[in-house]
Formats: structure tokens, sequence, C-alpha cells
């Protein structure tokens, strides 16, 4: 049965949704149908997981109907995870399946001479449910979604361990309906791929919310976009959600254009007055007092976020030599050798608790290797942003918490007014002076990223940057990133992240396992598989024949090639004299570029910048463009130039 065919499972109608004056849903519909994927997507703030908790009956105060069939059970998986910390993983897991293990009881606890009608319907029952398969698929959820062992207490737990904890406990039971809000927070990439395969196979009619667009495009059938209040549906995956989209955009400005150019060409006749105008009329100015009085489509304002020009590095950035690892007694890696150069923005990736964060705390200095050396060089800035989001002060307002007692931030060696640069991240007048404890998930992580980016630093180090991001922001946040012409490390499972962002990949992969890899995630991908396939065997770190072309992958136990690697070097020329000449000048010449990239910036920053550049803003934006390729070209160039001339 097609899905457009297919009963409808749960609906909302003309469902009315306000937040003090604030409308989030404005008498809009929903319908599910029987085996339907739909992703569910807007802004932060916009009101989706308010949307999900109605739908799940957990959020009373709106006006419509809810319609469910009575017959149907659906879970819910909420962002605040509610667990009994008392109980431990595995009875917490079977509570899911609370009324399928209450069939099976009453099954058991039959007694002999019980009619044989009411044991034959409790045994379909239990039947249809799959129940007599539930310790199965206990066993089965637990290994895919890495939930720690289940007979600790949940108390125990992190917060990513419970989110995996309460992801099994929503699957366990196969309902017929999942309304899952960030179902992929907290998951490795090997464990999201697992869930898309999941979802991708399941009857169940799901409803989500992620920012995760690979999930998105892989599992989806329909996205609903929820935008001003209203809902707008379309058809298939988040790709062809984008490209429909494209297309509504430009029919809604084409429609825009023509109801402007309607009252330009109105105005005229209108301002001669009744007598010009005649006495029928009346229905041309009705048309033109309808054209005024139409709203123009709802314009969504994007995050400006702009990075400090970093300073400029020195010789030697962060370097990485023979290192080892063990946290605990246990030993995360071993021979790690990693040398960053300037543009460099690594990717690091895996299974959580293989040691991706505390890499970044090595070169942070909170933590010291068993063995090896890690050394920072002078002139470099570090500036980081936890994945545990600890550094917000609740009791403070927003313009409090950036502002630090000041008025304004410093932004490069620029002030800017605190309230203008908080509307940059689209803190808007009455959210300024509200208290961060009252901020939602994706709010907070603006609020974040505004406080520690003003900071600025030549070497930003990222734990896991883009949950609660909404998927405008998350697009914001990787095209300033591309553009940051320092150096950087991101922990991220998002894989449309890591694939748009990074120039190089840092995979743990197990078992103390580490694979470096140039080029981005899905180039890792490609690798990754010809070596499961056996067509690129490992090479271990220092045994790459002369003249070949390393892997990246090694053998040895955590052993890593550095960032560049002796293998390299074959079929490289020594430098000529004029390339030497080159090189010597090549600090003067990125100090230069830089300071050109820096008074371009300086202009978009200024607090007038409209008023005084305003006709300008093309030429402007197309220079510093310019100016931030001219900048990359110089760093890759001294980058080749310094490798050729150590390696001769």
């Amino acid at each position: 049965m097609a899905e457009a065919d297919a009963p409808v499972v749960l609906s909302a109608n003309t469902l009315h949704v306000t937040i003090g004056a604030r409308i989030l849903i404005d008498d809009q519909d929903l319908l599910l149908r029987a085996g339907e994927h739909v992703g569910l997507i807007g802004r932060n703030g916009a009101g989706k997981s308010t949307l999900l908790r109605i739908l799940a009956g957990e959020e009373h105060f709106f006006s419509g109907a809810i319609d469910i069939r009575k017959d149907l059970r659906c879970k819910y998986l909420s962002q605040s995870i509610e667990l009994d910390d008392y109980a431990t993983i595995r009875e917490n897991i079977l509570d899911g399946a609370r009324e399928t293990r209450e069939l099976i009881r009453q099954y058991e606890s039959l007694p002999h001479d019980a009619k044989a009608h009411r044991a034959d319907e409790l045994e379909r029952t239990i039947a249809a449910r799959d129940g007599w398969t539930l310790e199965t698929r206990l066993t089965e959820l637990a290994t895919a979604l890495a939930v720690p062992p289940l007979d600790r207490l949940a108390g125990t737990l992190s917060g990513g361990e419970k989110r995996r904890v309460a992801l099994a406990k929503t699957l366990i039971d196969q309902p017929e309906v999942l309304l899952l809000d960030e179902p992929t927070n907290h998951l490795d990439t090997q464990t999201i791929e697992w869930l898309e395969d999941y979802l991708a196979k399941s009857p169940a009619t799901c409803l989500f919310i992620t920012h995760d667009r690979y999930f998105l495009d892989r599992v989806c059938t329909r996205i609903v976009e929820l935008q001003a209040a209203k809902l707008y549906a379309y058809p298939g995956n988040y790709s062809e959600y984008l490209r429909q989209r494209a297309i509504r955009d430009e029919v809604a400005a084409l429609q825009e254009n023509r109801r402007l150019a309607f009252i330009r060409r109105e105005l005229d006749w209108i301002r001669r007055g009744p007598k010009a105008r005649g006495t029928k009329s009346w229905s041309r100015i009705q048309r033109f007092n309808d054209a005024v009085n139409a709203a123009p489509p709802p314009v969504e304002r994007d995050v400006e976020l702009l990075l400090p020009p970093p300073a400029r590095f020195g010789d030697i950035i962060a370097r990485l030599t023979d290192v080892s690892l063990s946290r605990g007694g246990h030993q995360l890696f071993s021979h790690l050798s990693l040398n960053f150069s300037p543009g460099m923005r690594l990717g690091i990736l895996g299974r959580n608790g293989l040691g991706k964060t505390s890499l970044l705390k090595l070169l942070l200095g909170e933590l010291q290797p068993d063995s090896g050396e890690v050394r920072i060089g002078d002139r470099t800035e570090m500036n980081y942003i936890d994945q545990h989001r600890v550094a917000l002060h609740d009791d403070r307002t927003v313009v409090e918490e950036i502002g630090e007692g000041n008025d304004y931030v410093m932004f490069g060696n620029r002030r800017v007014a605190v309230w203008t640069y908080l509307k940059r991240f689209l803190f808007q007048d009455e959210e300024i002076t509200t208290l961060v404890g009252q901020l939602s998930g994706g709010e907070r992580n603006r609020l974040l990223l505004a406080k520690i980016l003003k900071n600025g630093g030549n070497f930003l180090l990222l734990d896991e940057p883009t949950n609660d991001l909404d998927l405008a922001t998350l697009r914001i946040l990787e095209e300033s990133l591309m553009d940051f012409p320092g150096c950087l490390a991101v922990v991220s499972h998002d894989r449309y992240f890591l694939n748009r962002v990074c120039t190089d990949i840092l995979a743990f992969e197990g078992d103390g396992q580490l694979t470096f890899q140039h080029g981005d995630y899905q180039y890792y991908l490609e690798k990754r598989q010809e070596r499961l396939a056996g067509s690129v065997p490992a090479v271990p770190a220092g045994s790459v024949p002369a003249g070949s072309v390393p892997a990246h992958s090694c053998a040895g136990k955590g052993s890593v090639p550095a960032h560049s690697c002796a293998g390299e070097s074959a079929g490289k020329k020594r430098l000529t004299w004029k390339e030497q000449r080159e090189l010597e000048s090549m600090e003067e010449t990125i100090l230069a570029a830089e300071a050109q990239v820096a008074d371009l910036e300086a202009k978009f920053t200024d607090p007038d910048f409209h008023a005084k550049y305003g006709r300008q803003t093309a030429e402007l934006t197309a220079q510093l463009d310019a100016a931030k390729a001219e900048v990359e070209r110089l760093y890759a160039r001294w980058t080749e130039l310094e490798e050729r001339r150590q390696l001769h």
C-alpha cells in the first residue's frame, strides 16, 4: 500500500499553541500515515519539541484536536531523560515493555484449570507483540547501542549513557508509532548508522526531530518544516526538501516582487483622488488595499557568526611525537605522532570512551602523556568549546553572561557593543535580558558559541559543537569554520559536518587502533572500505616504501603517521634559489595578507556598517572572499615549501 493511501494513525487538527504572547503553531493540521518516516525540522525555539510533547500527550496547553488510534502503541523519546536511578539498566529498558511483560505475567500465572480461550487470547496478543523474544531484543539493543553492563544502576550513568538506555527503552517493545526528539544526540557514528538501518527497515510510523542531515536523507519519506508558526510538508528526504524549499522560496520571492510592482503601478492612480478614479473602481481600490495589507513572505535571519581574526602562528603550532596515553589502567592509544600545519581542520571521530576528548585535553595541557612529547607553539592560542556546556551561569542574564561587567566585547582589536554582538547570534531584545537558566538547549548552545568564540584564538578545539543547533545555524557555523585561517580540531559524530569542514580525519577505530586520513569524511570512508576489503593494505608508520603514497592507516596498535609522512617526500624536488627567497619572505607576505583581511572584517563588524558602506556591500564581500582565499593560498604554499625544505 502506498503511503499516500495508508491509514492515518495520528492526526492534529487546527492545532493552536501559544506561549505568552508568542504564537508557536497557528491553527495547523498534521497527519501521520502508517509506515511514514517524517523528519520535523525548524529553527531553535520554533516549537518543534513542544509539538512532539503535545502529540505524545505530555503537554496540554493548546487548542485543537489530537487523535491517535487507540489500538496502537506510541512511544516518546524526550530530550530530558527520565530513568529510575535506583533500578538497573536491564530493569529500565524492560520497563519500556511494561504492558507486554504484564500480559506475559498474566499468562504464566493462569491456573491450570483456567478457561482455554483466555490463555489462547493472551498467547495471541503476546505473539502479535513479539513478546516472547523480549530478552533476545534486549541483548541485541544493548549491544547495538553500546549501553553499559545491564546490571549497573542507572544512577551511576553519564548523560550520554542514559540517553542510550532511554533509546533502548523506547525501542524494546517495537511500538507502532515512534516520536523521537534528537535520537542521535550522544551517539557515535557507528551507532547512528545502526539506528538509521533499524528505522529505515522498521514498519513503525516515525516522527523525529534531528539535526543529522545524513540521517534525514537515509530515513525520511517526508519532511515537515515548522516555520513562522506554519507547517510545510515536503515529500521525500532531506535532499529533496532542499530542492523543493528552494523552489518555494523562488515562487514566494516572485509573488512578492509582483505584489510590490502592482503597488507601485497603482499608487499614482490612487493618489489622484476620487474624481480621477471615478465611481466604478471600488474593486480596483480593494485590490490595491489587499496588496498593501498582505504580509510579505517570512524571512528567517541567519546567525552572523564571524570569528575574530586569529594571530599568526610561529614555526610550530602543535606537535605530538610518539605519544601514549592511558586512563584508569586502560590504554587509549600509543605511539601517536601528529603535526598540525596552518589551515589544518582535523575531524576526530570514533565510539564514546575511546579517548577523543582525552586527546583534546592533551593539546590543552590538562592531561600529560604516559610517554612521548606534546609540544605547543609559543604563538599558538587555544580556544576550547566543551561538550558538557559547563561554562554558562544559569543565574545570570544573557547580556551579563557575555558582557561580564562590560557593555562591550573585544572582537579582535575592536570594541563591539554587547547587544550588537548578541543580535548577530539571533538574540532579540527581550531574550538578551532573559536568565540563562530559562533558555532552550539550542539557545544555550548559541550563547555558548557567542561566549567562547569572542575570545578568539588561532587554534579552536571543539568537542561536539553541533549538538542542539538547528540546521540553519549549523550551516553558518560550518561556513565560518571553513573560512577560518587558523587550526581546528573537532570531535564530532555529525558526518555531514565532518564532510564539509574537515581537511583531515583521525578515527578511533577501537582496541587502540587509530587511523589518520587526509581528506574529508567521505574519503576516509572510501579508504576504510578499501582497507576492509583488503585492496589497500595497512602500512605501519615509518615503513612506507620509497615512492609510494601511504594509506595513512597503521597496522601497529595505535600508531599513526605524522601529518607530514616520510613517504610523501618521494618525487619532491629541492627548493630552487627563487623558492628559497620566496620562503624567507613568506611570513611577511602572509602577515600583510592577513592584515588586509582584518581591515575588511573590521568594516563588517562596524556597528554603523550599513550607514557607511551599505552601497558597497557586494563589492566589499567580494574583496573579503578574495583576501581570505589569498591567505589560504599563501598558507598552503608556505606549508609546501617548508615541507620540501625539511625533507631535503
